[in-house]
């Protein structure tokens, strides 16, 4: 798999995060036994992109147990060549592919790796980018399972859902509009730059802004032509209002519960619009050891320590192949699903379906069935290569 990292990414998705705060306070860190670094007062207090630099990188190849239920074990002895990985994490953690701020490895559903680089700290919350839309996607597989919607909804129009629209002003064919057709980036919404801005702007700071009545008012008409992918930021909000039209309460306590909470999930950032909806194509953050348990779901199927937390018919279309993305800073091999990502990783002849969430800067959360493996990469840097490394390197040191 030969991958031009540096094309991937358009430099707005990153942009995003200039001032990001990670939702950290002292009293909510749970307590223990690890020398990992961990983030002081300072670290704390500033921004992400304001945060000191490791003095030396932490790589664990036997990591520590810590109250956040998840299982650990050693790197060798569970699974996976240890001189491989190592020298991988060292050739990391002398700059020479990028800047990394964490590396972690899960085989058969045990933690058997942990390193940490330049900004990552092992409680402190680490910006998503467009990782965000996975999570948003997990939220509404929890409403699935807990029968806040069923998988027929998927191909119902979004105007089903949502309160308050005035469809006397909404774009031609807006009817047409189904939810699987916003979740795969598809809804045909055409804004101009002009008036996106000023959506967003909006819904920043006026109070009672309806997202999804803007995006269908200044749409140009949508038809089968307009129908196509394109990766924007009206798709997912207006999945994102869905969500909080259909599940009780709302959107944000839904995700706190009922999601997060349930794979013990509590220190963490999400920010929220004006009107209090959580911001669902960028904005969130989740320590490295979090985005694992979020993989963990992913590869067992939607299950938690023996409980269905995701509707598992659901997380099987959201993480297979559904349409083929078309801009050009997404690689050909990749499939999108439910904002998530579907690619095949060859190694040795032989090919490994590889399911996905990728965030701009970078983050990734991988999951191969096949090999019962997770791994985990934050980062901050556009021309980070941890596909190519996952690979060449990662994928055949867990390989017979």
């Amino acid at each position: 798999m030969n991958i031009n990292l540096k094309s991937l990414i358009a430099v707005a998705l990153l942009s995003c995060f200039s001032s990001l705060v990670a939702a950290y306070t002292e009293e909510n860190v749970k307590e223990i036994d690890s020398s990992a670094p961990q983030a002081t007062a300072e670290d704390a207090k500033v921004s992400f992109w304001d945060m000191a630099y490791l003095d030396k990188a932490f790589i664990d190849t036997a990591p520590g147990k810590r109250k956040d239920d998840i299982s650990v074990g050693e790197l060798g002895i569970d699974g996976g060549n240890k001189n491989i990985i190592v020298k991988m994490a060292q050739e990391i953690a002398d700059n020479k592919d990028g800047l990394y701020d964490s590396m972690l490895i899960s085989h058969k559903n045990k933690l058997i790796f942990e390193s940490y680089y330049a900004r990552g700290r092992i409680d402190l919350p680490h910006f998503q980018a467009s990782v965000t839309k996975a999570y948003l996607s997990l939220a509404i597989g929890r409403a699935i399972q807990l029968g806040h919607l069923t998988m027929a909804d998927l191909n119902k129009p979004i105007v089903n859902f949502i309160e308050d629209l005035d469809l006397e002003k909404v774009a031609e064919g807006t009817e047409n509009i189904t939810l699987h057709q916003a979740m795969t980036m598809s809804s045909g919404i055409r804004v101009s730059a002009e008036r996106q801005k000023l959506i967003m702007d909006n819904i920043t700071k006026i109070k009672g802004s309806n997202i999804t009545q803007e995006f269908l008012q200044h749409s140009e008409a949508i038809s089968p032509e307009s129908q196509t992918f394109k990766y924007q930021d009206a798709d997912p909000r207006i999945v994102m209002q869905v969500l909080n039209s259909v599940v009780p309460g709302s959107a944000k306590d839904f995700i706190k519960n009922e999601v997060l909470a349930k794979i013990g999930i509590t220190v963490y950032g999400w920010k929220d619009d004006v009107n209090g909806i959580p911001i669902a194509e960028v904005g969130s953050s989740l320590t490295s050891r979090d985005m694992l348990k979020v993989a963990t779901l992913v590869k067992n199927n939607g299950k938690w320590q023996g409980e269905q937390i995701i509707s598992a018919a659901y997380l099987n279309a959201a993480t297979n192949k559904i349409t083929k993305p078309t801009e050009e800073w997404i690689p050909d091999s990749f499939s999108y699903g439910y904002y998530w990502y579907q690619t095949d990783f060859k190694v040795a002849e032989k090919s490994y379906d590889a399911k996905f969430a990728w965030g701009g800067g970078e983050q990734y959360i991988l999951t191969f069935e096949e090999l019962d493996l997770a791994v985990v990469f934050t980062a901050h840097a556009m021309e980070n290569n941890a596909m190519q490394l996952t690979a060449e390197r990662l994928l055949p040191a867990f390989i017979q």
